[in-house]
């Protein structure tokens, strides 16, 4: 078993054997501290790229833009139009692969264009036990993992960050608002702009890691089970629940179940198919 300054080792030994790099870049804890690293073996020789898209969380963005600006980093911005593509509008579960086939191509191509030699994604060895299609396609891309070549876990991650001042270390995980849509549901962009509207409710009162499914006139809530007490706080409880109805949900309800990362994957194969 490696320790994580093993590890560390091992990615640092990765990232030196490229001449210049891509780092796909989102602002998240995997994506920041493998940009930090990068930035301290290669310089100038980085360039951190980001989406923006409808279907990531404005607040995320404007994040990431902040945090390159901290590391020092080569920055540019690409706009993907992701609802454009009827593979990842139809929401069918390989939605991802279809993002991310999208997605590296723009990274491909913006290689080509600044002359840089290759492309790397923040994914950490815990995704792996997770349903990822993305994967997939970064595989098809060449795009490299240089994590999880490291064998970093998450936990490895924010330890590290931690250990480096990065403010990310104990950011919450994000995915794209298309994650909060089950399968087999058209996405819209009135929908996504609902999701982000009643998400930012929860988080203005003190809800960092919470999740809203858009499920047709229902937004199920998804928090942490030992916030339970505080979202049926009566007071609380009458700020938010009109705030998300105004949104045009017409009930809102608490999943007992409580946050659990990925959970909209248990459904793969288990969806209705919207025509």
């Amino acid at each position: 078993m490696k320790s994580i300054q093993q590890k560390q080792e091992i990615l640092i030994r990765v990232l030196q054997q490229f001449d210049s790099l891509i780092v796909a870049f989102s602002g998240g804890v995997d994506s920041t501290f493998l940009l930090s690293v990068a930035c301290e073996i290669l310089g100038d020789r980085v360039v951190a790229i980001t989406s923006s898209s409808i279907i990531h969380p404005s607040k995320e963005f404007r994040d990431s833009l902040a945090i390159a600006e901290k590391l020092g980093a080569r920055h540019v911005v690409v706009e993907t139009d992701e609802l454009k593509l009827p593979g990842f509008r139809n929401n069918q579960p390989d939605r991802c692969y279809v993002c991310k086939q999208n997605l590296f191509q723009i990274l491909k191509n913006k290689s080509a264009e600044l002359g840089i030699q290759a492309i790397c994604h923040g994914a950490n060895v815990d995704d792996l036990k997770d349903v990822r299609p993305g994967f997939a396609a970064a595989q098809e891309h060449g795009i490299h993992a240089p994590m999880i070549d490291a064998g970093l876990t998450k936990q490895d991650i924010r330890q590290l960050s931690k250990e480096r001042g990065l403010s990310t270390w104990d950011k919450p995980a994000m995915a794209c608002l298309a994650t909060r849509i089950p399968f087999g549901t058209s996405i819209h962009e009135d929908m996504i702009r609902m999701i982000e509207s009643a998400e930012q409710i929860l988080y203005a009162e003190g809800f960092l890691s919470s999740r809203v499914r858009h499920h047709g006139t229902i937004a199920r809530i998804e928090i942490r089970k030992n916030e339970f007490h505080k979202i049926t706080d009566p007071e609380r409880l009458q700020r938010i629940v009109p705030e998300i109805k105004k949104l045009g949900f017409v009930h809102v309800a608490l999943d007992l179940e409580g946050y659990i990362q990925g959970k909209m994957n248990q459904s793969v194969g288990r969806f209705p198919v919207d025509s």
